[in-house]
């Protein structure tokens, strides 16, 4: 019993400060590059290295931090023209799931869409990108899952590995989480009437209206953004 209560809190404590590391990456107060610390930041948090540690395990697996080994983590670094390459290949992939989704979609996935865009449109009326994140990863994913390609799947994970930290910036940009749903119900609505071509275009304009939000107005040195 001991070791379970034990696993749990260390669990808990873990997801606590991947929450916590991410935000402060999201934030700038870490740059692109730039190695994290993880005494300085058991000290900062109160708590022993090995949760901070395996948060940042956790941080390298959504591609927000790389290992580099014998030498530790470090803020991954990626520069608007590789994420624009990616969320080019990005769009092409998620509109081919699309067009093969909505001549097969079923009400039980046209219903567990619905339940994902109902609770981004609650996260997005909280302004909360914590609630709202998750959702939107899970819309995208369900999508793919369900188009039925395995192969599919599998390219656009690959993908969108180095691009969390783009695309979670650039929810915060250009209209903010509610242009981003009203894009998502544009989709839902081309699948729910099992129209391919306009369930293909919608997704591929989603994805493309994300690299522009990605792409921070005023910034033309082709660098990582901070902001």
């Amino acid at each position: 019993m001991g070791g379970d209560l034990e696993f749990l809190q260390n669990h808990s404590l873990t997801s606590v400060l991947r929450r916590e590391i991410e935000a402060l990456i999201l934030s700038g107060a870490f740059g692109p590059g730039e190695r994290l610390n993880e005494n300085l930041l058991a000290a900062r948090f109160a708590v022993s290295r090995g949760p901070v540690r395996e948060a940042c395990r956790a941080l390298v697996e959504k591609g927000l931090l790389e290992l580099v080994p014998n030498r530790g983590v470090y803020v991954r670094r990626i520069d608007d023209r590789q994420a624009a390459e990616l969320y080019d290949l990005r769009a092409g992939l998620f509109a081919t799931a699309a067009r093969l989704l909505a001549a097969t979609i079923t009400d039980a996935e046209l219903d567990e869409l619905d339940a994902l865009l109902l609770g981004m449109e609650a996260a997005a009326a909280r302004q909360s990108l914590e609630d709202y994140y998750p959702l939107n990863l899970a819309f995208h994913e369900r999508i793919l899952s369900f188009a039925g390609n395995a192969s599919l799947l599998a390219a656009y994970r690959e993908a969108i590995k180095a691009l969390h930290l783009f695309r979670e910036r650039g929810l915060l940009h250009g209209g903010g989480l509610s242009v981003s749903n009203s894009e998502h119900r544009a989709i839902l609505e081309a699948l729910r009437g099992h129209r391919p071509l306009a369930a293909m275009e919608a997704a591929f304009l989603h994805v493309q209206n994300g690299k522009a939000r990605m792409i921070l107005p005023g910034r033309e040195d082709g660098q990582t953004g901070t902001a």
